[in-house]
């Protein structure tokens, strides 16, 4: 059987990928992480207090609310360059079944194009796998059809909204 440790990658010529996918952790919201959101939506600063009391509530629900980023460790400043939310609504139908819902997934504009956004859906998606969800879902505009497309998301029906 073929080693896959660090050292046997490195002898072997791969170039290892320094970007980590991560959950959400409190420190964060240093690294730019609510300014990141700002990026895809409406995302007034935070004070730290409001920012660790609504990561509270968050984490509390377990793997029923699960936010993960993406960073580069070996950089200076470890900047938050991307991110996406996975939560999971526990139905009646389908024998109590579970819907894994996609949402905020939104890639730092100057790293934009390196697939960073795509990774993020993916494992958003395997952990909807892993907890039995029957389905994944999200609401995109038009223009990102054919980006979610290429992440394995078929357009289904019509999304209706009301805002407050």
């Amino acid at each position: 059987m073929a080693s896959t440790s660090p050292e046997s990658a490195a002898a072997a010529g791969e170039i290892k990928d320094p970007i980590h996918i991560r959950r959400l952790e409190l420190s964060d919201n240093e690294r730019g992480f609510v300014a990141l959101l700002s990026q895809l939506s409406a995302c007034p600063d935070l004070t730290a207090s409001e920012f660790a009391t609504r990561f509270g509530e968050l984490a509390a629900q377990g793997d029923d609310h699960v936010i993960l980023v993406a960073e580069d460790p070996s950089a200076p400043e470890r900047r938050i360059l991307a991110t996406g939310c996975l939560f999971v609504e526990r139905k009646f139908l389908r024998g109590g079944g579970k819907v894994g819902h996609v949402e905020d997934v939104v890639v730092d504009a100057a790293a934009r194009g390196s697939g960073l956004g795509l990774r993020i859906v993916r494992h958003l998606v395997e952990i909807a796998r892993d907890a039995g969800c029957y389905k994944v879902i999200l609401d995109c505009t038009p223009e990102l059809r054919a980006y979610y497309a290429k992440c394995g998301f078929v357009e289904k029906g019509v999304q209706m909204a009301v805002y407050f």
